[in-house]
């Protein structure tokens, strides 16, 4: 008789599929009662070392081209529509939908990704502009990206929701670390095989599962953070979160299920640049 080959789901930090380093999981059932996974427990170490990622691609990400990053966001938008089956599949085990609606989901976080991509190139047009001056001086105002960025995924429709908070923050030239839903978390580990095999730059993306109740105050409260994405925090917490991420000025937000250009510019700063006028 032929056994299972079961599939161990871990961490990605830096490009690569670690353990935790506690060597915690915890166990993961569908909407039946029946058992799917063990995921991994991330542990304060992991996020320490997901944030140091981060912030090591930074620099590489943040100078590359618009163009550059739209291709490749477009890229992980082709090998989703690869892989949409086994999005769909756990979907439909995780969230207790019906197949039409995990394929709904799936096609509209494959043309989210889309959206965004196109949005590389022209957020700098759209947003920046030349500013009028007295004086023999050209005046330019760009947005440019924040830095590292912490997402707290929904828990509400894990593949879209996580894509309405990753795609607008790494699309702006921003890294990340990524707290996937705690319920239905295996979406954002299949994402990341995507990102792994797509052109996307190691450690621009890290994605940590386990209990939110650790993880969300270990990011809100780390000073190599810049940024936090709230979204899938309850907002009983709001107050508590706002008070770590002060301690190094975070910009924190809250999103209502928001996609627009406008939450790409929320994790951008705006740099003003003098330039001579020639004679």
């Amino acid at each position: 008789m032929r056994l299972d080959v079961m599939k161990t789901y871990k961490l990605y930090i830096g490009g690569a599929f670690p353990r935790s380093e506690s060597g915690r999981s915890y166990e993961l059932k569908d909407k039946k009662g029946n058992f799917i996974a063990n995921p991994a427990l991330a542990s304060r170490k992991d996020l320490r070392d997901a944030v140091v990622a981060a912030r090591g691609a930074f620099s590489g990400w943040s100078h590359a081209t618009a163009f550059n990053r739209g291709q490749i966001l477009y890229r992980i938008a082709e090998m989703l529509e690869g892989r949409s089956s086994q999005f769909i599949a756990e979907i439909s085990a995780l969230e207790g939908v019906g197949e039409a609606a995990a394929k709904k989901q799936v096609q509209s976080a494959i043309d989210l990704w889309v959206w965004y991509a196109g949005w590389c190139d022209k957020i700098s047009a759209s947003a920046g502009g030349t500013n009028p001056i007295a004086g023999p001086y050209y005046n330019f105002t760009i947005p440019e990206p924040l830095g590292v960025v912490g997402i707290i995924a929904e828990e509400r429709e894990s593949l879209l929701g996580l894509t309405r908070g990753l795609a607008p923050v790494i699309a702006g030239g921003n890294t990340t670390v990524l707290i996937a839903s705690e319920s239905a978390p295996l979406p954002a580990i299949t994402l990341a095989e995507v990102l792994a095999t797509s052109d996307l730059p190691h450690g621009v993306v890290n994605v940590l599962t386990g209990k939110r109740s650790e993880l969300i105050s270990w990011l809100a409260g780390h000073m190599e953070v810049d940024g936090l994405d709230i979204s899938g925090a309850q907002k009983t917490l709001d107050g508590e979160l706002k008070r770590l991420g002060s301690e190094n000025l975070k910009r924190i937000h809250r999103f209502n299920m928001d996609v627009s250009p406008a939450r790409m510019l929320s994790f951008m700063e705006y740099k003003t640049v003098w330039h001579p006028i020639g004679i």
